[in-house]
Parts: structure tokens; sequence; C-alpha cells
């Protein structure tokens, strides 16, 4: 194996294409160093120091940031494999936007890459190549990487998620601040769809503008599904002053009740501290606030519909009420 000599400033920063290697000059044995790995076919990166990971004490959104990190550095070292017709499609754009993706076991998250028709199916190891329809082009640019317009990418993924997975990832697209996506660009993919349209559709009867997490996204569905009134997304709580004391996940104002979603295992005793303060400032202007930590949705999902219905029952709602 070659002594690895420096590789021209360019080259350093990220994955090349050997061409372009070769074309400043590099040899070809030091294409074959072993500081050098190659993430595909004619493409090579900087060999990377392993993370040590303790996946004992990892929480489920905690793997799964890190499961979603992988994967946008496979789509970096990958990119320079692309061809102009190519781009990340479906789950794997979605990823890379930052939304929530499905919850899985697989120690990596498959690598979608897509072309339109004329172009031909992307066949490289290591991705699942999709070759979509003819359409006029909508290309954006995240992260320096292609993918297509985010109402594009959410069709796609619904080849393969279930319901929820596609409801959470409408919240995170339609979320204002973010700037994505409309809910009426959702509601043009899923008219134009003749793959599993009706899932769409009946994703976007629960897709609401306004949560700001998936762990929102699911305690809301998890408790309207149960039959309990439709929540106030990220309600602003401010003392008759006008002073701001709280923005609740999910509020119930005409009942005083709100609710949110902890799946933190471990907080820091300063963040437990400034939690504390703000759970007394919320009791002392008469709200009740419901934490669901995870032990109350798994395995029994029931024991956050039974805490939250409890509380809007003690402040007067009834069933059949809104």
């Amino acid at each position: 194996m070659s002594r690895a000599q420096p590789l021209p400033p360019p080259l350093g920063d990220g994955a090349f294409r050997i061409a372009e290697a070769r074309e400043l000059g590099v040899s070809r044995s030091r294409m074959r160093a072993s500081d050098l790995v190659a993430p595909t076919r004619g493409v090579r990166v900087l060999r990377r120091p392993s993370d040590a990971v303790d996946v004992v004490s990892e929480t489920p959104s905690q793997r799964m940031e890190r499961v979603q990190g992988d994967l946008r550095r496979r789509a970096e070292e990958f990119a320079p494999a692309l061809t102009p017709d190519q781009f990340y499609s479906g789950a794997t754009g979605l990823a890379l936007l930052g939304a929530p993706i499905p919850y899985t076991t697989a120690d990596q998250l498959e690598l979608h890459v897509a072309a339109r028709h004329p172009a031909g199916k992307p066949r490289r190891a290591g991705v699942s190549g999709h070759r979509l329809g003819a359409r006029p082009p909508d290309r954006w640019l995240v992260r320096g990487l292609p993918i297509e317009h985010p109402a594009r990418l959410w069709r796609q993924a619904a080849e393969d998620w279930r319901l929820d997975d596609l409801i959470a990832a409408g919240d995170h697209l339609v979320l204002p601040r973010r700037r994505l996506v409309s809910l009426a660009d959702l509601e043009d993919e899923a008219a134009a769809s003749t793959l599993r349209s009706a899932l769409l559709v009946q994703a976007l009867a629960e897709i609401r503008i306004g949560a700001e997490s998936p762990g929102e996204t699911r305690l809301r569905l998890l408790l309207t599904r149960a039959g309990l009134p439709l929540p106030e997304l990220n309600w602003n709580l401010s003392r008759d002053d006008g002073r701001f004391i709280a923005r609740l996940d999910l509020a119930w104002p005409r009942y005083r009740v709100a609710s949110e979603y902890d799946g933190r295992v471990h907080a820091s005793d300063e963040q437990f501290a400034r939690d504390a303060d703000r759970w007394d400032e919320i009791r002392d202007v008469d709200w009740n606030l419901v934490r669901v930590l995870s032990h109350h949705v798994r395995p029994s999902p029931q024991v956050a519909v039974d805490r939250v219905s409890r509380a809007l029952f003690d402040a007067g709602w009834r069933p059949g009420r809104d």
C-alpha cells in the first residue's frame, strides 16, 4: 500500500471523483492508499475516525438521529457519482431535509437515488435506484445535494411508509417557519398520485400546521384518535399582564389543560431546574400541564390517554363536546 501523500487542496474537504484527482496529477497508487475509502465506484474520500457510540444508553430518538446523520454523510460521499439526471429521492430526500423518518432497527438507512424518464434507472451497489415517470423538473439543493421538491419526496415515500410516518413528515414540511411546502402543495401531489393515493389523502386529513416535532405529532394522533378534542398546537401562554410564560405543545385553552411529550431519559440539572420553574408558572395561572413520558406511551399508550382525558374531564370536558 502506498504511503499517503497530501492531496491537492480541492480534494481534502470531501468526496471526489478519481477522474478529478487524476486531472490534478494524483497518481493511481495514491488512490490506493490506506487513508482513502471508496463510497462507490470511481469515488474516494478521506477515511474518517470511527466514533464510539454507547448504544446501550441511547434513546430511540438519539438512535434515529445517529442513523440519520450516517445517511447524510453517505449521501455526501456518494454525491460525486451522481449524474446530472440523478437526485436523492423519497425517504433519503426527506431525511436530508431533516424530516422525521420511520423508526428502524437497521444499522443503516438505504440511499434512494432516482432519475426521471427518459434517463435510465440508477444502478450502483449500495443504492436503491428508481426510474420515475417523465415530469417537468423541480430540483432543489439541500446541504449542496440534489433532491426534488419536498412535496414530491413526500409522495414518493408513500410507496413504503405507513400512515403515521407520512403524517409526521407532512407536519414537518408544512411548518411555516421552515418555508418548505404548503398544505396545498401536498394536496396537489396527492391528487396527482396514482400510487397509494388513498393513503396520501388519509394522511392529509390528519396533517396539521404548527406541529414542531414528531413527538408532538404522535402524541396528538394518539389523543385525538382516542376521542379527545383536537388541541391547539404550540399555544403561547401568557399572564394577564402579557408576560410570556410558556409555549405549550398541545393546548386546550377552553379547559386550561395542556400536554407535552418529553422523550428525554437524561436531562442536565440546569435544564431540569428551568423546566421545574416553568411548570410552577403554568400551575400559578391555573393551567394543568400533563407531561407524557416515554413509559406513558410504551408499552401501553392507554396510560397517556388516561392521564390527559382525566385532566380534561376534571376541567369540564365531556365526550362529544369540542
